[in-house]
């Protein structure tokens, strides 16, 4: 397989941690995402959405977003539930993680890693600060009586919200209001084949 990524992106960082995890080799082709290396034609033919993680598969099959992916290779592992009602709760994490999540503590994490923010960032921020703090107070009241998200078992909610969720000091959260979080995490990083955001 070969995964196309950048390094710093917690979104292409789920994808390693998890074939990491699996103990699935793969080809790692790294874009400079501010230099506009995904948006070259060669790219988008690939991925026409023009983002990374891009994952192609052995037989040529081509998948995007960071999520899918997760679930595709999670498909017959111990990362994923195989009972009905417990992917469902996977993919409501999943979910919230793209919509309540990533759009304030990523954003905010790569505005403050990337020379930012600027005027009109600025404006936005508090709503951004505040939207992330949410997100992790809804983290925190389910992982406070939890080990993991989802039926006590590490899953790819797991890897999905760690993610982000790992460096989201980065962009200003601090997390020392949020034990549960905290220990959680200390779980994820014990994992075997855990590895750091930036490892290849």
């Amino acid at each position: 397989m070969k995964l196309y990524d950048f390094l710093p992106s917690g979104n292409g960082y789920k994808v390693r941690l998890l074939l990491s995890q699996l103990g699935i080799d793969y080809e790692l082709t790294e874009l400079d995402i501010l230099n506009g290396e995904t948006q070259t034609d060669a790219f988008l033919s690939l991925n026409p959405n023009g983002k990374i993680p891009t994952l192609v598969l052995n037989g040529g099959e081509v998948l995007t977003e960071s999520n899918a992916i997760l679930m595709y290779m999670a498909e017959g592992s111990d990362f994923l539930p195989a009972d009905k009602l417990s992917r469902a709760r996977v993919l409501e994490w999943l979910f919230f993680e793209q919509y309540s999540h990533e759009p304030n503590i990523a954003v905010v994490r790569f505005w403050q890693t990337h020379g930012g923010p600027n005027d009109a960032q600025q404006a936005l921020l508090p709503q951004k600060m505040e939207g992330g703090y949410k997100a992790l107070d809804v983290m925190e009241r389910r992982l406070k009586d939890h080990d993991y998200l989802v039926s006590g078992k590490y899953t790819i909610a797991d890897i999905c919200l760690y993610a982000y969720t790992h460096v989201a000091d980065e962009g200003g959260f601090d997390l020392s209001a949020y034990p549960a979080i905290g220990n959680w995490m200390n779980r994820v990083r014990n994992q075997t084949n855990h590895k750091l955001i930036t490892s290849k």
